[in-house]
């Protein structure tokens, strides 16, 4: 028990050491300062931009970038749609794996565009080896460019009055070529020698103990599993993800996966720092992202270690804790402190099945999700605490009689109009749909009675967690829900599309027009943004606005089910 505690902190541990150079690096890279990777990755970036008749040294302004973005994932959308839904007689496909219907092929497309992942398909039954490929480079693209709009957001929040914010084609390419594809390599190699298979063979033959004829699917995996962690983006080469061993193969490949998750992420802050020329300020985020990350995976390791009460009533021991749904070589710690940090981020990718989590690590599992700003995904997860800012800000300012002020440009009404409609959108995306399914099951339950494995408390949940994590961007799931019907894959691709591109156009069109507005340099009335005060205010708004408008919808599924588990 010891021994999985000590695990955990060295893995924390060890990827803040690691986000904090690389959070420098991430600022040099955005600000145009030399590195070591130039050498190697500037004949690339010229050919991607000689190819696109791009000229990166143009600036944009933030409607501009917003133009750009929309631009390229609309493009992408329409080759992805065209690749899925003719799998089964392009090329690389030797298991001979079938082509996508509409529906699923318009659910996946939407999902690895935007960063979600969320599969409703079997990774090695369910897309070609080409498939497979053209959804890794989404998994580069939607990191990337949710890395580029974030350096946007960076470039706007500097001290000065401007509206020429760098060039997102130059941001999105070098967040690729610069940070995505070295780090991916590095953990690519890693799982290679530890076992994953990067291979276009077919399945492979053994036979097994017992006599039995086993066919095993494997591909070029150890490429899609490094990007899918490091990109915060989740989606397995196979259908378990990161509890099947040939993804995940040892406790050393788990820690290497589990500290890419989260590292980007956390670097991203760092890099905010060094780019602002304010650590403090950098410091006092990251201070307030880590609390909440505590506080989510404190008691989820507890819980996951004391076991499941239901079980103990039965006599059964449970040194291990609660191991249904887990795998033995990484153990019921592990398995919590993954479940934590792939939900605080938009991740989505597992170790171990969700579904079989204990109620109240479930419960985290998808407060992480709800509040969505605890470190979050590659550059997106900033933006959604850029919003609780400006609303921290402002009401800060009005409690204290100060005009709000955030770096020296004054918060007015259009920028409060905006974040407060995307502070709530999430909200609003989560709970309709939620109750749209529960009011479609509830009054005809046999006409809908795939769509649940448990019914009760744990199939509200169930269906609760597939809005939630469509809505996060995030992918994962409890596994229960019988997600692979037209309902699900076309409302959580309209949720999917809502909630990945709104919340990325509301910060940076509120960065852009604070970006243009005269630039005041501080003074003793100045409300100090960089100190532990005012984290706590922050923190106070994200509890208010993100997470105590889920408590209605928590209250009938995951607690619910946990005091019925006690009684």
């Amino acid at each position: 028990m010891n021994t999985e505690i000590t695990g955990v902190i060295v893995m924390l541990l060890a990827t803040i050491l690691l986000a904090i150079p690389l959070g420098k690096y991430i600022a040099k890279v955005y600000t145009g300062e030399k590195t070591w990777a130039d050498r190697l990755f500037a004949p690339l970036d010229n050919i991607f931009f000689k190819a696109s008749g791009i000229r990166p040294e143009k600036d944009m302004n933030w409607k501009q970038h917003l133009v750009a973005l929309l631009t390229i994932n609309l493009v992408w959308f329409l080759f992805s749609m065209l690749i899925l839904m003719n799998m089964s007689w392009l090329p690389l496909n030797p298991d001979g794996n079938p082509s996508m219907t509409a529906d699923l092929a318009f659910n996946t497309t939407v999902s690895f565009v935007s960063n979600t992942n969320l599969q409703h398909y079997s990774g090695e039954s369910g897309v070609s080896y080409l498939g497979q490929l053209v959804l890794m480079l989404f998994q580069f693209i939607s990191a990337g460019a949710g890395m580029a709009v974030c350096a946007v957001v960076f470039n706007a929040m500097k001290e000065r009055t401007t509206d020429k914010l760098g060039n997102f084609y130059n941001y999105f390419v070098k967040s690729c070529t610069r940070i995505l594809l070295p780090l991916s390599i590095i953990v690519a190699v890693i799982l290679l020698f530890n076992g994953t298979p990067m291979t276009f063979k077919g399945k492979d033959q053994f036979i097994s103990m017992q006599g039995d004829t086993v066919h095993v699917s494997r591909g070029p995996a150890a490429a899609m599993v490094a990007i899918k962690q490091l990109g915060t983006n989740g989606g397995g080469f196979f259908g378990a993800n990161s509890a099947q061993p040939l993804e995940n193969p040892n406790y050393l490949t788990n820690v290497v996966e589990n500290i890419s998750i989260i590292l980007i992420p956390i670097a991203m802050v760092f890099a905010l720092g060094h780019i602002l020329k304010r650590k403090k300020f950098a410091w006092m985020i990251f201070g307030v992202m880590t609390v909440g990350f505590l506080l989510f995976l404190i008691p989820s390791i507890h819980y996951e270690m004391k076991g499941n009460p239901a079980i103990g009533e039965m006599g059964i021991n449970q040194h291990l804790g609660s191991m249904e749904g887990k795998e033995i070589r990484f153990g019921s710690a592990a398995s919590a402190y993954w479940a934590v940090t792939t939900t605080v981020t938009s991740n989505g990718s597992v170790n171990a099945m969700h579904d079989s989590l204990t109620p109240m690590t479930g419960m985290f599992a998808l407060l992480g999700m709800m509040i969505n700003s605890f470190f979050g995904g590659v550059g997106v997860g900033f933006l959604n605490f850029y919003v609780f800012i400006i609303i921290a800000v402002f009401i800060s300012g009005l409690m204290v009689g100060r005009t709000p002020e955030l770096l020296g440009k004054k918060i007015e009404a259009k920028e409060m109009k905006i974040a407060t409609i995307i502070a709530l959108l999430h909200t609003l995306l989560i709970l309709s749909f939620t109750a749209l399914s529960s009011h479609l099951f509830s009054h005809d339950p046999k006409a809908y009675a795939a769509w649940l494995n448990n019914p009760g408390y744990h199939g509200f949940s169930e269906m609760l967690y597939e809005y939630t994590s469509s809505s996060a961007n995030n992918g994962s799931g409890f596994e229960g829900l019988g997600d692979g019907v037209p309902f699900w894959n076309i409302t959580c691709g309209i949720v999917m599309l809502l909630s990945r591109f709104l919340p990325i156009i509301g910060p940076v069109a509120i960065a852009g027009i604070l970006a243009r507005k005269k630039y005041i340099p501080e003074t003793a009335g100045t409300l100090k943004t960089d100190t532990g005060t005012f984290g706590i205010m922050i923190f106070a708004v994200i509890m208010i606005v993100a997470a105590l408008s889920f408590f209605p919808a928590l209250a009938l599924g995951p607690i619910a089910e946990f005091f019925g588990m006690k009684h």
